[in-house]
């Protein structure tokens, strides 16, 4: 008699940008995705574009419910106005609402217009925090104990590591 071979199912990894970010952080987040080990084999990445970032949660619940996607990044530029900071709470609360529904990490990237004033900074920041939480979505599928290891250290996506604090 043949023995059986489990088969493992191809996990899916989705990937939700908006059109009103000033920085393609959809293609930094699929780059840096395309970089990890078993990309095509263990996993693919199924991606969307909305419009903005209150568009998010409803397209991130869709590529969980529809696409089959294991994890999703979703990725947005709040800008720099108080009703933008508002409305970025706002679709922040509606991302951990579509992860409750779903009991799917939802991994919500968010650049504001104003975290710095120089654009080759700002864009840095982009392509560092879609980059590196990407990398986050990839540990938490396949190496969890990379976070693991992270933790405590004042890890920080977009700028530099804030460092873990010391005890006297």
């Amino acid at each position: 008699m043949a023995k059986k071979t489990k088969s493992r199912k191809k996990l899916k990894i989705g990937v939700v940008d908006t059109m009103f970010a000033r920085y393609d952080m959809g293609a930094a987040a699929r780059a840096e995705l395309a970089e990890c080990p078993g990309y095509n084999k263990r996993f693919s990445v199924v991606s969307r574009t909305v419009p903005g970032f209150k568009d998010l949660a409803v397209a991130a619940k869709n590529l969980i419910e529809k696409n089959g996607c294991d994890i999703v990044v979703a990725l947005g530029m709040p800008g720099s106005a108080p009703i933008d900071k508002q409305c970025a709470h706002e679709a922040a609360l509606g991302i951990m609402q579509a992860q409750l529904l779903t009991s799917t990490p939802i991994l919500e990237v968010f650049v504001h217009e104003d975290e710095a004033d120089d654009p080759a900074v700002l864009a840095s920041v982009f392509e560092n925090r879609s980059r590196k939480h990407a990398r986050n979505a990839y540990w938490m599928l396949f190496e969890p104990e990379q976070l693991e290891r992270r933790a405590g250290q004042g890890v920080r996506q977009g700028f530099d590591d804030a460092g873990p604090l010391g005890t006297a």
